[in-house]
This record gives structure tokens, sequence and C-alpha cells, in this order.
């Protein structure tokens, strides 16, 4: 570690900088999309329509069952092959970008319609059936009573996968572009001290995930009823000096 040269992360940091911008793009789209079309996908699961239930189980379980790292390569190389066949046109058919935002939002929203699906059920049947009583109809009783139940339920796993998420994408390095790890390793190559930047990296994905995951404990923690009142009554018989895991 005496050799260890700082000098080259400070003289990389504007490509470590742009990396670490499309790394973050790149989260926020498909977080987004994940949880917009994992809530469609959830939703048709638990549809009685059996032609919108079996299909969207079908596409979850083949997801899910895949490589991340493969659904990339699948959208990547083969969807230029079939739009030469439905087109006849030559070349690159989606660029690297695009092709890596649909294969994660596609993978991403078959993880999530599992965590969704799972919120839904868990919020007790008598809340639609009472929304049905006041007269909502499915879908109002699916926005305004069911999914905010469910949604509140989820958030500390919804983030847990959002963690995961940030991590899974450094694996767009398979299509050529320039992400966190991506552009580390570019920097690397023109400096020759690769493993500087690769352990910079590295604390970096640390801090964002040990972070973050501290705050999902934090909110799972005082969203859960059981967990408050248990705390409460640790603070009352130690007294309020006495915090869980700490001393006075």
């Amino acid at each position: 570690m005496g050799e260890f040269d700082f000098s080259i992360i400070i003289k990389s940091l504007p490509i470590l900088w742009s990396g670490l911008l499309l790394s973050l793009q790149l989260f926020g789209i498909a977080l987004a999309g994940g949880i917009f079309f994992g809530t469609l996908l959830a939703l048709a699961r638990l549809s009685s329509f059996k032609l919108l239930s079996y299909p969207a189980a079908g596409f979850v379980n083949l997801i899910r069952s895949i490589p991340f790292i493969m659904a990339i390569f699948w959208f990547y190389f083969l969807t230029p092959v079939l739009m030469q066949k439905l087109t006849g046109q030559q070349g690159e058919a989606v660029g690297p970008f695009t092709s890596a935002i649909v294969a994660f939002i596609m993978v991403e929203s078959a993880y999530y319609s599992e965590i969704i699906r799972a919120g839904i059920q868990s919020v007790p049947r008598g809340q639609p059936w009472a929304a049905y009583a006041l007269g909502l109809n499915y879908w109002q009783a699916m926005g305004f009573v069911v999914l905010p139940q469910a949604f509140r339920n989820m958030i500390p796993i919804m983030l847990t996968q959002a963690i995961i998420l940030f991590q899974d994408t450094s694996l767009v390095y398979v299509v050529g572009l320039k992400d966190f790890l991506g552009a580390a390793s570019k920097a690397g190559q023109l400096t020759g001290r690769i493993v500087e930047l690769y352990i910079f990296v590295a604390i970096v994905f640390l801090v964002i995930c040990f972070g973050a995951s501290k705050l999902v404990k934090y909110i799972q923690v005082h969203m859960d009823p059981t967990r408050q009142r248990a705390l409460k009554k640790d603070v009352t018989l130690n007294g309020p000096g006495w915090a869980p895991g700490g001393g006075i």
C-alpha cells in the first residue's frame, strides 16, 4: 500500500464523475420503470382473467430464471437480428444505453411485480370489501385503498431491491457503456494504475450501499408498530439515556 497513488484518483475524477452520473441515470430510470411496469404485472397476475394472469406469470418466471447479464445480452445482440428480419435494415437497431435501459426495466419489473403482488396480498381483504361497499369500483379501490397500504408495507423490501439494482448497474460494461465501473476501468487503462481506481469505486459503492441499508433498517423499525412499542417500552424501563445496541 506504500505505492498507492492518490493523485491518480484526483486526476481521474472527471471521468469517474461522468461514469457515476451515468450509473445514477440508469438506476433512476430503471427503478421508476421497474416499479411502474411491476405494478401492472402484479395486477395482471392477481387478475381472475387467465388471458392476463398466465402471460404475466410466464413472463415473470422466465425473466427471474435467467441471469441478469444474459437479459442485457439478449436485448442488445438479438434485437438487431430481429429488426433486420422484420425490416430488412442493416446495422444496430438500438444503442447500448437504450438496450441497457430496456433490459433493466424488463428485469426489475419482474422482480418488483413479485414484491408488489406480495404487498397487495398483505392488505386485509376487508379493506377492498369496505371500498366496494362505499361504491368504489375495482380500479378506484386499488388506487385509493389497497395500493397505498401495500406500498407502505413494501417500502423496506423495495428499497432493498433498489440497492441491488444500483449494484447491478455495473453490468452494463458488457455492452460498452462507460458507467462508474467502466469509467474506472477506462481511466485505469489510460494511467496504468487500475488498482487505485478499482479500490476507489469499491469504497464508493460500499458507502452508498451501506448508507442505504442503514436507511432501510431505520425505516423498517419506525414503520413497524410492534418494534416501535418495544422501543418505547425499553426506553421507559431503562431510562431516556438508553438506546438499543448502545450505552448511556
